[in-house]
């Protein structure tokens, strides 16, 4: 199964960085699943929704835009080009500094803010778009 970015790219369009939601945002899953785990087993579906959060979360910086998908059943989509982008914010807790995620806020022209929380080495994201847009 392609995911949505790999099988929404346009002709000649090609993925310069990728990311997702860092393994620890999950860390409360992870203590929730494990404490109801004797409880019939209600922590195999803690677990399971949690990997499906991540699984179903993607942002990437492409030749000509920033993508970012969220959702399983849901979907929501957030796609600026590169041209269009004003800022890409990133805002980190002391928790989220030392252990390399954030949350990404992409604002664009005519857009209203998009918040992608959670996101693995935010820093990185933000300065691969501006050499992209370089």
């Amino acid at each position: 199964m392609a995911s949505y970015i790999d099988s929404n790219l346009a002709a000649g369009e090609k993925v310069l960085y990728r990311t997702r939601k860092s393994k620890w945002t999950f860390s409360g899953d992870i203590i929730i699943g494990a404490l109801l785990l004797p409880a019939f087993g209600a922590g195999l579906l803690v677990w399971l929704f949690g990997y499906l959060r991540y699984i179903s979360t993607e942002m990437a910086i492409t030749s000509h835009r920033v993508i970012a998908k969220s959702g399983f059943i849901s979907r929501r989509t957030v796609e600026l080009k590169l041209a269009k982008v004003e800022s890409i914010q990133v805002d980190q807790s002391l928790f989220g500094r030392m252990l390399n995620y954030g949350t990404l806020i992409v604002s664009g022209a005519g857009n209203p803010q998009a918040p992608i929380t959670g996101i693995a080495n935010p820093l990185a994201f933000r300065k691969a778009y501006q050499e992209a847009t370089e």
